[in-house]
């Protein structure tokens, strides 16, 4: 067997500590989580494991070979504060919030107008999370489900880190069906959806193996094709004249649509909150506060609005125009653009537009895919112990597979899963920034080695305890086709992501006093 000594400096000189050196029977004395980028000698030695060998092939191949170790400070390689910016701006710029933009009219009857507003204010509220936990991927160098444990505790993280590992599942399959139903178009629909979807998940497996270099790197570029395509289908719709804006709606049922529509909008947006200091854990910790939080503001919001409102003002035409209508009712998203940019348009450039945008969508699910590897190794040292490249391949496999199945269902798929990653990502961000601001006043009550302690973390009952409560909520307020909830049939319309906040923020403001006071952390 190598020598610890050999190991050890394979390991430095490969610049990396992952957790797949780990054996099975060393997993309970291994340090197979995350520290100072040290760990154990039991671990080191079992460097001849079938994992190990994985990741010294991975490192031949220059991919990124770390999962969810803390990244050092001198091993941070972004250069400029404004870098996630160009990654999320890339992330959004797809077409999955312009089909979220179109529901507004298409599931809940509003006028572009109202879709509009609900929009750009519930994008805002759910951005401003995303944009407060990147800040802390600079100070401590954790990948965002790890970081959770500060909040949750060792063991409560597991729950949110499951709940997470299925939201990267369902945006991908949100995004990859999106591109199938565009690429099905083309052609007079001669490709078939599972080929159209095969393509997006090979891209996103080739970027996703390579890691945070190879992801950044394109995701600095991938946004522009898709937003000169979305000026041009801007101008396309201009010339038409199909448009029709109507006016603002008022009243009580307009009031409930409001809420249920930015219930999804709210979703699309803080769905990035879980993801959020992946992202910026290569910053420098000395990186300008206040630039890195305007930055991912700005770089996630953005995007989102200017999508969602375009996909507004194209379900509006489609309202007006039965050729439209008939191709979206046929084939989603897909099909009313290619009506918009081939039909009787600009025919052979609006396919090959039409292309490019379906291939955008590799970007979003990038992000989905690269994250997806840190919440299944936050759940278990014995899933830590896995490459973060085999998580990333079998997360692409279960996306592909749901995708084939949601294709047919696409708009009920969407409109659910964007309400329920609301409502869990609300006890998230409840219990989180409770934590952050009243109980450990600010980043001063942190300490970066007591992550890898059980002991020195929350204990999770109260955890638990204010999770369960959020779950109330979620129940009298939520305003589904399977549930409508006694709050929500008041008024009628979704109060599930507010009600469950206010649920888990009470609950864990009366719990986690009695947890320190008999725990004592």
């Amino acid at each position: 067997m190598t020598s610890l000594d050999d190991t050890k400096t394979d390991l430095e000189k490969n610049g990396t500590h992952n957790s797949a050196v780990a054996s099975e029977s060393n997993l309970d004395d291994a340090n197979v989580d995350v520290g100072d980028g040290a760990v154990s000698e039991k671990y080191l030695a079992a460097s001849n494991t079938y994992f190990a060998k994985f990741q010294q092939l991975a490192l031949k191949y220059r991919m990124e070979a770390r999962g969810i170790e803390r990244v050092p400070e001198d091993e941070r390689i972004d250069k400029t504060v404004y870098s996630p910016a160009y990654f999320w701006w890339a992330v959004n710029m797809v077409l999955s919030p312009v089909s979220i933009g179109a529901l507004g009219i298409s599931v809940f009857g509003m006028t572009f107008w109202d879709s509009s507003l609900t929009i750009i204010f519930f994008t805002i509220l759910g951005t401003i999370p995303v944009a407060f936990y990147s800040l802390f991927g600079p100070e401590f160098g954790l990948r965002q489900m790890i970081l959770s444990r500060f909040w949750f505790g060792y063991h409560g993280v597991k729950i949110f880190a499951f709940l997470n590992a299925i939201g990267c599942i369902g945006w991908s399959t949100l995004n990859t069906v999106n591109a199938a139903s565009i690429l099905h178009s083309i052609n007079g629909s001669g490709l078939p959806p599972w080929a159209g979807m095969l393509i997006v998940a090979a891209g996103t497996a080739i970027l996703t193996a390579f890691g945070y270099r190879a992801v950044h790197f394109y995701e600095r570029w991938a946004w522009v094709p898709a937003f000169v395509i979305f000026l041009i289908v801007i101008a396309r719709l201009a010339k038409s004249h199909t448009f029709a804006s109507g006016t603002l709606g008022s009243g009580q049922i307009e009031a409930g649509n409001v809420l249920s529509f930015g219930a999804a909008i709210f979703g699309s947006a803080t769905g990035w909150a879980t993801y959020a200091s992946d992202y910026a854990v290569y910053q420098k910790k000395n990186v300008n506060r206040v630039k890195l939080f305007c930055s991912v503001l700005f770089g996630v919001s953005f995007p989102l609005i200017f999508t969602g409102i375009l996909g507004a003002a194209l379900m509006a035409a489609a309202t007006n125009t039965p050729s439209l209508q008939d191709a979206y009712n046929e084939n989603g998203i897909g099909g009313l653009l290619y009506g918009v940019l081939v039909t009787d348009s600009l025919h052979g450039f609006g396919q090959f537009c039409l292309v490019l945008l379906a291939l955008s969508t590799i970007a979003a699910s990038c992000a989905n895919i690269y994250s997806i590897a840190f919440s299944i190794q936050a759940i278990s040292h014995y899933f830590a112990i896995v490459p973060r490249i085999l998580w990333t391949f079998l997360g692409i496999c279960a996306f592909y597979g749901i995708s084939i199945g949601a294709y047919y269902n696409f708009e009920t798929y969407m409109d659910n899963f964007m309400n329920i990653i609301g409502y869990w990502l609300s006890i998230y961000e409840a219990i989180s920034l409770l934590e952050h601001f009243w109980f450990r006043r600010g980043l001063k009550g942190y300490h970066v080695e007591d992550i890898t302690h059980p002991d020195r973390l929350p204990p999770g009952y109260a955890t638990l305890f204010s999770f369960c409560c959020g779950v109330a909520g979620i129940v009298v307020g939520m305003y589904q086709v399977w549930w409508t909830g006694p709050i929500a049939r008041m008024i009628p319309g979704d109060l599930g992501f507010e009600l469950t906040f206010v649920f888990t923020f009470v609950a864990y403001a009366a719990s986690r006093p009695i947890e320190f006071k008999y725990f004592g952390r």
